[in-house]
């Protein structure tokens, strides 16, 4: 399998490539030359598979040439044998056609566990057999850096610096990283919004000697092993709910845009999947974008589902890629002037054909209140500020008769204060993170800028010697 940047402008690489490159060197994001393809007999083989034999079966193309098969079979089992319920991703049923997907038993109660587990096994197979070091930046709107601090701490040919809006996250999510005590690990609280980590991110990647001296990798969903990781459990819940014989819809709270890319890309795979919903909070870029081709940038607005508080969905890029037929010189240009005026230019047609996939949805805070308190009256069930909108949005603009595959991407005890608020008490964290709140804290600050970003970076990575 090789890869392409969508810009256009940087070579070709394997999916070992992909994996330590992150973003590309032109700045684009890197995708499959061509998506892989299951026939209706294929994906009933997968039917009835422990999912960690399901996940190395439907990555085995986009490794193909780079890790074998008994290797991604040995790394699958090896990343969800500590999650804590046996189905690794159960579903559970809600109401007659809504079905639950509970993607957060991994060790940080995210999502981004069922990605990054993997991940950590992936690089640190590949710098094994190169016999190479990578330093990791990334930046968090709240769980995808514990989940990829708890992916590679104390790995030995990896070093990871994560980047979190300070004061922007919930107490849990940023004490799931800063109690980490790894001696490669560097948690740094910016004084901004998430937009602001990411955008520092990526110009750390844009320059090149830097880049190059510091030897950076992503974690990211820019880097394209993240959204292939996520494919499997969608795989998985629709087989599970009928598929081939039976169409399954997808709704996702949805802020980098790389879950529901990771749906769409099953569907790509042949997994019938009718209808994509984007659910959003306050910070409904995407939600304006699918009603009425309206992709303008707003401040970004603090929410009780702080995970989705992006105005810049990096992902997004990769699904107009694709919807613009692969068009990267179109591509490149609508990017460019998307970061020089702060609004998206997408020709109608264009538009419409994304929306005959996709449809936005978005809750304001009082709503998500509101709807966490009326699903646990109704179900006994506990979903945090991000997965009930997901839910909601199922219930709202699923199709009707057809089973919706609602992505409940948190575990609720991530929200204490927002759970209480709407159902009168706090949750319990699981046993082995009951102690959170007493474990010390470690991070350093680090104004908005660039070259301070670059400098707290280098000097973690030279602590060590007298360069």
């Amino acid at each position: 399998m090789r890869y392409q940047s969508t810009r256009g402008e940087a070579p070709e690489l394997d999916f070992a490539g992909v994996l330590l490159a992150g973003l590309a060197a032109d700045g684009g994001l890197y995708m499959p030359a061509t998506w892989p393809r299951f026939s209706a007999d294929e994906l009933r083989d997968l039917r009835g598979l422990p999912y960690p034999e399901l996940a190395a079966r439907v990555l085995a193309p986009f490794t193909e040439g780079s890790i074998s098969f008994a290797d991604l079979q040995t790394m699958c089992a090896r990343a969800y044998a500590g999650f804590t319920h046996k189905a690794i991703v159960p579903l559970v049923q809600l109401d007659t056609n809504i079905y639950a997907l509970e993607l957060f038993h991994g060790p940080t109660l995210a999502f981004k566990d069922m990605a990054l587990q993997l991940v950590g096994h992936l690089f640190e197979h590949v710098l094994a057999e190169r016999g190479e070091k990578i330093r990791i930046v990334g930046a968090t709107s709240g769980d995808t850096g514990s989940a990829a601090i708890e992916a590679v701490a104390n790995r030995e040919n990896i070093e990871i610096t994560i980047l979190h809006p300070e004061g922007k996250t919930s107490e849990v999510q940023r004490r799931q990283m800063t109690t980490v005590q790894a001696d490669n690990v560097l948690n740094i609280a910016v004084d901004g919004n998430f937009d602001d980590c990411q955008d520092l991110v990526k110009l750390m990647f844009a320059d090149a000697p830097f880049r190059t001296a510091m030897n950076l990798s992503a974690v990211n969903s820019i880097n394209f092993a993240r959204i292939a990781a996520q494919i499997p459990y969608y795989v998985f819940a629709a087989l599970n709910l009928g598929a081939p014989e039976r169409e399954v819809a997808v709704s996702v709270p949805t802020g980098n845009f790389g879950n529901i890319l990771a749906a769409w890309a099953a569907k790509q795979m042949g997994v019938p999947i009718a209808r994509f919903i984007v659910g959003s909070n306050r910070n409904d870029i995407l939600a304006r974008f699918l009603a009425s081709n309206d992709m303008s940038v707003h401040g970004v607005e603090p929410s009780l589902s702080p995970s989705m508080d992006i105005q810049l969905s990096s992902n997004f890029e990769r699904l107009l890629y694709e919807f613009l037929g692969r068009d990267a010189e179109t591509l490149r240009k609508t990017m460019a002037a998307f970061r020089s005026t702060g609004k998206m230019s997408v020709a109608e047609p264009v538009w419409r054909a994304i929306t005959q996939d996709f449809v936005g949805f978005r809750l304001s805070d009082e709503q998500t209140l509101a709807e966490i308190a009326q699903l646990y009256r109704e179900s006994e069930y506990l979903a945090d500020p991000h997965s009930i909108i997901g839910i909601t949005a199922a219930r709202e603009l699923g199709p009707i008769g057809m089973p919706v595959i609602a992505a409940a991407t948190a575990h609720p005890a991530k929200f204490p204060d927002a759970i209480e608020k709407a159902v009168g008490f706090r949750p319990a964290l699981p046993s082995h993170l009951a102690d959170l709140y007493e474990r010390e804290e470690k991070f350093i600050r680090s104004p908005c800028d660039l070259a301070a970003i670059q400098d707290r970076v280098r000097n973690f990575a030279y602590r060590n010697t007298n360069v």
